[in-house]
């Protein structure tokens, strides 16, 4: 008897479960056409100090676009700022994402290299930036902020990284 009745719920749940799962794959996601981007970590903290690409570390964040038009192979669309002097340092391109049908609602991520930068030491030292060494800063610290434009110019939110730690010894 308890056998039967489990197998006849199961039964009543089945076409329920079948008609959900329909039902959400044909609901296109509900986001806003401005990107929406969110901070996922990035691959190391510490990084040797340098002007040339001596060192790097990779960050990565998640992304949420309502109409889809992220990336463009001919423009700038993602701007990171050293937040210690407040420019713009790197600037990329991020590769198209293609329309896909009527529902254009993306999700995903994307990951980016970051090139190392020079420590800034208080001006009354006078030390060269990527050369220069003091036995009180052995370290520099920076937090990089940055957003997405998508092709229609929306800006995404801005985020910022955990702290890096530039090594300013050699």
């Amino acid at each position: 008897m308890k056998i039967s009745t489990i197998f006849r719920f199961s039964l009543l749940l089945a076409p329920l479960a079948a008609f959900s799962m329909l039902y959400s794959c044909a609901t296109p996601p509900d986001y806003p056409i401005e990107p929406f981007i969110e901070y996922v970590g990035i691959s190391k903290d510490t990084m040797r100090r340098g002007a040339m690409q001596e060192d790097t570390t990779f960050v990565t964040f998640s992304f949420t676009d309502g109409d889809g038009d992220i990336g463009n192979k001919d423009t700038i669309d993602l701007f990171v700022t050293d937040l210690r002097t407040g420019v713009t340092e790197s600037q990329f391109r991020v590769p198209e994402v293609p329309k896909l049908g009527a529902s254009n609602g993306i999700k995903g991520e994307i990951t980016f290299r970051l090139f190392t930068t020079c420590c800034i030491f208080p001006p009354n030292l006078g030390l060269d930036p990527c050369n220069g060494t003091s036995p009180q800063f052995r370290y520099d610290k920076v937090v990089y902020e940055f957003y997405l434009r998508d092709r229609a110019g929306h800006e995404s939110n801005k985020v910022k990284t955990d702290t890096v730690y530039i090594r300013c010894f050699n």
